[in-house]
């Protein structure tokens, strides 16, 4: 004969239904139930606890609710079945209740497993029993959901210890967001996160798939944690601004990798006249090769290259036909400075002399031309006339069509900093702007220079794109990679500008790759460490393209597209209040930690609409590798202990040992000659001989 579940209810029993609402039931204890463990429920468990699990029999299963609190009343009488004596001793009794909340419904499918779903179809009534959860039903509430489990996290605590899964397709996919305080165990969350995923992989992968497994995690670290993390997984490269040992390597990220908007940022541009120019400059860099200038005829192509660029943009605008006087008379200046610089070299050959020629009559024709009276909108022919003049002398000094097109001036085409800061120049002497623009281009110059900056800024445009991909992520030789990023020596300044090139990077080379590849994409995943100096929310009427703005909004279209490419995201911080909300709210699934900060307790408490808030209530009082696991990787809230990390494996954040070093246990070396050096690199050199050279005499002036 077949045993069915509701066999063992009696044996169970802890109490009686005795209020109901839609989000709350509460539970009177029988006096007989456990006062702080109970043993009828196979193996000794803690009962009654915060957040543990209770079953009521309901119709097909049983109605599954955790517990919110327990409160102790006082009643005349001992409310206890077949007791008859009540009222002979006039004393209170003690009765105990907790109230519940309910999650969902525990059934007994005819694969003869437990299986939990969300959502409640009928509520119990009152009178009706209360039951203790077997460590089978337990195991399979925490185990809820159509998750496939492939790697364990952690146990849970309050579900009688069971095992934790997770799917890395859920967890990673729909982006992850771990937060907590410092010292609650973010980091090595996530660094156990990424190891497990990766074990949990290889211990499945057969010998022919052996080279078609292929993983990618690219960890941004502004305070340089994870050097050490994954030394012990293959293929994992450490790239930082200074590499301090052979197994680091330089981190590269040209500044021809740069965008509009990070070129903007990066130089303070303004909107009206500078944003504008850069932009231009971009085009113009992008558009063609950059000639090492050995003549007068070079120098006269590059310039007439120019010229048609700015008046292809200045058509596009519909600038020469505004309806506005002033945009009118802007574009009649500009040309009157075109045509100034427009003059005759005896190096010229004689087609060059011919055609520039014509070109300087051409130029006297269009701004003496017209028979309205002034000011008047130049005619759509006018202009066409003189972009065929400029046109016709451009090939003659050896240009070409596809030269002058108009193309994205974000297009990862290389340059030198000299190339920038010249057609920077250039530009602004043909937009008659150069008074406008020179405190910028000082600006950029002086941060361009910086030594740091040389290092990993490809300031002399040698890298190439290719070299770079393979970097960050992978080959057909190397499939599987996890790239540490150090940013902890890039200088303050251009910190967010380089953390938005490499994720945006990132991200635009997936779509490519999904392009070319018949919509396939190439998992990956990006994690940022402390995400609240990257992705910090700002207000949308700042005028001003700051850094800052600039490198959250690349993470904001990270988080909105990067599922449909294959990027997940993996946020880490401990102020999540202020991390964007547009990033926060596309985050589907959350690890979270001990939070203490009210603000940041509340704006958790949003994410939970519904009545799954009791585990939350424990956030300030979490202790380390304890967290709560909820979202689109967990059918509820679940309260983890998270694995332990061998101490290898764990990111260097452990808190300083004080006391040690004041009671002299552990000692430290001060060495601050060796620090000088290596903080002003090889100027350190200089320095020292400076010192040594004898004071200058009378003579010596």
């Amino acid at each position: 004969m077949m045993v069915k579940p509701c066999d063992f209810v009696a044996s169970l029993h802890v109490g009686s239904v005795v209020f109901i609402s839609p989000n709350e039931i509460k539970i009177q204890l029988d006096i007989e139930s456990p006062d702080s463990v109970a043993l009828n429920a196979g193996t000794p468990r803690a009962f009654p606890r915060i957040n543990s699990y209770l079953l009521i029999p309901a119709d097909n299963g049983f109605l599954v609710g955790q517990v919110l609190w327990i409160t102790v009343e006082n009643s005349p009488y001992p409310k206890r079945k077949g007791l008859q004596d009540f009222g002979l001793i006039d004393l209170p009794f003690p009765l105990r209740k907790l109230s519940l909340s309910p999650l969902g419904i525990l059934r007994y499918d005819n694969n003869k497993k437990y299986v939990f779903t969300r959502g409640i179809e009928s509520f119990p009534s009152i009178g009706d029993e209360a039951i203790l959860p077997t460590n089978e039903q337990l195991k399979a509430i925490v185990q809820s959901g159509e998750n496939k489990l492939r790697v364990k996290i952690g146990t849970s605590p309050l579900g009688g210890n069971a095992d934790v899964f997770i799917d890395p397709d859920k967890l990673f996919g729909r982006h992850l967001a771990v937060l907590g305080n410092t010292g609650s165990g973010k980091s090595c969350s996530v660094a156990g996160l990424i190891q497990w995923s990766l074990n949990a992989a290889n211990s499945i992968v057969r010998k022919d798939n052996q080279s078609k497994a292929s993983s990618r995690f690219i960890i941004l670290d502004p305070n340089g944690e994870y050097g050490k993390t994954f030394a012990s997984i293959p293929n994992t490269e450490v790239y930082s601004v200074k590499p301090s040992s052979e197994t680091i390597k330089q981190l590269k990220m040209p500044i021809w990798f740069w965008n509009t908007d990070e070129w903007c940022a990066f130089a303070r541009a303004s909107d009206k006249t500078q944003r504008p120019l850069i932009s231009q400059t971009l085009q113009a860099l992008r558009a063609g090769v950059r000639d090492v200038v050995v003549s007068d005829s070079v120098k006269m192509r590059q310039y007439l290259r120019t010229l048609m660029v700015a008046l292809k943009n200045d058509i596009t605008t519909g600038t020469p036909w505004s309806s506005k006087i002033g945009q009118i008379i802007g574009f009649r200046d500009r040309v009157k400075i075109w045509s100034s610089d427009i003059v005759v070299k005896d190096s010229f050959s004689d087609d060059e002399k011919k055609s520039i020629n014509a070109l300087v009559d051409s130029f006297s024709a269009f701004l003496s031309g017209n028979t309205s009276q002034w000011p008047h909108a130049f005619s759509e022919r006018e202009v066409e006339v003189l972009e065929e003049a400029i046109y016709h002398c451009y090939t003659s000094f050896g240009g070409g069509a596809s030269d002058c097109l108009l193309i994205d001036p974000d297009v990862p085409k290389s340059f030198s900093a000299n190339d920038f800061l010249d057609a920077l120049s250039a530009n602004a002497m043909v937009l008659n702007i150069a008074d406008y623009v020179e405190t910028m281009t000082l600006r950029i110059r002086s941060m361009l220079s910086d030594s740091k900056v040389k290092e990993f800024g490809d300031t002399d445009g040698s890298y190439n794109l290719k070299s770079w991909l393979e970097s960050f992520l992978g080959d057909n030789n190397k499939r599987s990679k996890i790239v540490v990023v150090d940013l902890s020596l890039i200088p303050s300044t251009i910190v967010h500008i380089v953390t938005a090139s490499i994720a945006r990077m990132v991200m635009e080379s997936l779509q490519r790759y999904r392009k070319c590849n018949d919509g396939n994409v190439l998992p990956t995943v990006l994690v940022v460490e402390e995400a609240h100096t990257f992705i910090k929310r700002y207000t949308e009427d700042y005028a001003e393209q700051g850094m800052g703005n600039v490198c959250c909004k690349v993470f904001e279209k990270i988080a909105r597209e990067g599922r449909k490419f294959g990027l997940g995201l993996v946020l880490s911080s401990q102020r999540p209040s202020e991390l964007s909300p547009t990033v926060l709210s596309q985050c589907n699934t959350f690890l979270l930690h001990r939070i203490s900060n009210d603000r940041d307790q509340d704006l958790i408490h949003r994410l939970l609409p519904d009545n799954l808030q009791g585990l939350l209530h424990d956030l300030p009082i979490l202790p380390s590798r304890h967290a709560v696991l909820l979202g689109w990787a967990s059918e509820l809230p679940v309260l983890v202990r998270m694995n332990e990390l061998p101490k290898e494996q764990r990111p260097q954040s452990d808190d300083p040992d004080f006391w040690d070093v004041w009671t002299g246990e552990r000692e430290c070396d001060m060495d601050w000659k060796r620090i000088e050096e290596d903080w002003i690199g090889v100027e350190a050199e200089v320095v020292e001989q400076d010192r040594q050279l004898p004071p200058l005499s009378d003579n010596d002036y």
